[in-house]
């Protein structure tokens, strides 16, 4: 889910303090983990809590300690193969679907793993004389915008691991009370159609999937004020929206026979109520939330019997820019909580990432970057769709309006949910 370039140095006064504040906001989402939870894997893609832990720490000794400090020795010879995830430039790996078998090392081990490679980032990161101190830097703010991406995925993983327990573990303890605004109609605003310039093109930190910026003609288009939430989508699935095989996709639809879906990833029905497993543990369903965890194929299904559309990233670009919308910097809350209102869009950072229509590819004028590092994002333009925004757990400065986010159609397990488009 990312790409990698950037095009400027963080400075020598702020790059250590912002390395232990991402290291350290990861050792948080785990501090009430117990010991059987590290090693919890649900499904090949949805990793333990401990192998993000472990692979977030080879990635900065990978790409930094090794190649620029003169002085380092691994901690162990093995976790090079045991924790790289798909760089085929720097050997093989160890099966991604089998990571829940790796009792070994222990919690205790990949936590001193973590503390011998932090321990000689902080040395490396004093050398303000270092030959190559500029590529050390870049590398370290791309290992810091790394993490946080494992930081989300941590949330998202143990979510989907812990579902299966019917005990429903919670992360967190719930908040005292949950506010939620009353509930208003759906609204579309109207975009006529413009020229505009898509992509970043900034000078701080971006991956490389968000440029080259370049033009392009946008018609022009109608687009929801907020998302879909709970309560309209229970009227999706009353009309009988998972049984209507005109509304959906073909391969939505092979989808929907092989996994016998009725109803969005964590619900649950307990005789005539709804609710919703959460990092929370189990909770009522709040019909004025945003549906949250609905993979593309519902998405586009519920488009369609809106008789409407999801937008394409462009439109979804468009709206940030004509509307001066950027991203907040609130805190992860671990579940979207609040819903947004007012006469504007609202909702389009901090609560889900909204699937477009649109496919996951490169822009005009992409190339990867040379080398192992090269293989983050460009290999993974197949197949793919793109989602726009962030969610609940995206950690605080991540997200960016020009950032996109990419999974599989059939994938449920994020934090996703869906905004409506129109032609105009």
């Amino acid at each position: 889910m990312t790409g990698l370039t950037q095009n400027t140095v963080p400075g020598d006064d702020t790059v250590l303090a912002a390395y232990t504040e991402v290291r350290q906001a990861t050792l948080a989402l785990c501090e009430t983990l117990e010991n059987e939870d590290f090693g919890l894997q649900a499904m090949p893609e949805a990793s333990p809590p401990k192998w993000h832990l472990a692979h977030s720490s080879w990635f900065f000794e990978t790409f930094i300690l090794k190649p620029f400090a003169s002085d380092y020795r691994p901690f162990h010879p093995e976790y090079e193969y045991l924790f790289n995830s798909y760089y085929h430039g720097i050997g093989a790996q160890y099966p991604r679907a089998q990571r829940g078998l790796l009792s070994r090392p222990t919690v205790r081990e990949v936590y001193q793993y973590r503390a011998h490679v932090d321990a000689h980032m902080v040395v490396l990161l004093a050398q303000t004389d270092h030959p190559d101190r500029e590529a050390i830097l870049q590398r370290c703010e791309l290992g810091l915008q790394h993490e946080q991406q494992h930081q989300e995925l941590l949330c998202t993983d143990i979510k989907y691991s812990f579902s299966f327990n019917p005990l429903y573990p919670a992360l967190r303890k719930a908040p005292p009370s949950v506010t939620v605004v009353a509930d208003r109609p759906l609204r579309f605003l109207d975009f006529e159609a413009a020229d505009m310039r898509m992509g970043y093109a900034g000078n701080g930190f971006h991956f490389d999937n968000e440029v080259p910026a370049h033009d392009f003609h946008l018609p022009g288009f109608r687009f929801a004020d907020r998302l879909v939430s709970n309560a309209e989508y229970l009227e999706f699935i009353a009309d009988g929206g998972y049984t209507e095989p005109g509304l959906w996709l073909s391969d939505g639809w092979a989808w929907l026979q092989e996994s016998n879906a009725v109803h969005p990833y964590y619900w649950a029905r307990r005789d005539d109520d709804w609710f919703e497993y959460t990092l929370y543990g189990l909770q009522a369903l709040i019909p004025e939330l945003p549906v949250c965890h609905v993979n593309y194929y519902e998405a586009d299904a519920y488009a369609r019997w809106c008789e409407k559309r999801l937008p394409t990233e462009q439109e979804w670009e468009a709206v940030c820019q004509r509307r001066d919308i950027a991203p907040s910097h609130a805190a992860i809350s671990l579940h979207p909580c609040t819903v947004a209102d007012g006469e504007g869009i609202t909702q389009m950072f901090g609560s889900l990432w909204q699937w477009t229509r649109s496919s996951y590819s490169p822009y005009p004028g992409y190339r990867p970057a040379a080398g192992a590092i090269g293989e983050y994002n460009g290999k993974f333009m197949c197949n793919q769709v793109v989602l726009r925004g962030s969610s609940c757990v995206t950690p605080p400065g991540h997200a960016r309006t020009s950032y996109r986010n990419f999974f599989y159609p059939g994938d449920q397990w994020q934090f996703s949910g869906i905004r409506l488009a129109d032609d105009l």
